[in-house]
């Protein structure tokens, strides 16, 4: 569920992507003799990503999994039915704006059917959780 809402506020808010700062050929060379490192810290460098990743190994999470699942019960389908419509309707004028070259202004969101769906959610996702966790 979580990744669900995720996908739906990066389709309504876009995430600004930055980029990298410009060096110059006089911050190149006084960087030093050899822009590539030597062999063995390459090495080195590798052996201690991979042990990293082997520590952080973690269970899977079932939470969106179940958050998912309740969403899509009959009991949340108004709750979710109203919130992507809303995301639909956003979306649209979202893109007739970006279509005219125009800024949009302080238009519709969709916060509040999103909070509608989770009160909606959470409850029938909470006991499933703590039945799967115990």
């Amino acid at each position: 569920m979580s990744s669900f809402f995720a996908d739906i506020v990066s389709t309504i808010f876009p995430a600004a992507h930055a980029e990298a700062p410009v060096t110059t050929e006089d911050e190149h060379s006084s960087a030093g003799s050899s822009d590539e490192p030597e062999p063995e810290v390459i090495e080195q460098e590798e052996k201690e990503e991979e042990e990293e990743e082997e520590e952080e190994e973690e269970p899977e999470d079932i939470m969106p999994a179940l958050e998912e699942e309740c969403a899509n019960s009959k009991a949340c389908e108004p709750a979710k039915h109203h919130f992507e419509e809303c995301v639909a309707r956003v979306t649209k004028d979202i893109e007739e704006h970006e279509a005219q070259g125009k800024k949009r202004a302080h238009g519709e969101d969709c916060v509040e059917e999103w909070f509608h769906l989770a009160h909606c959610v959470d409850p029938c996702v909470a006991p499933k959780l703590w039945s799967k966790l115990k």
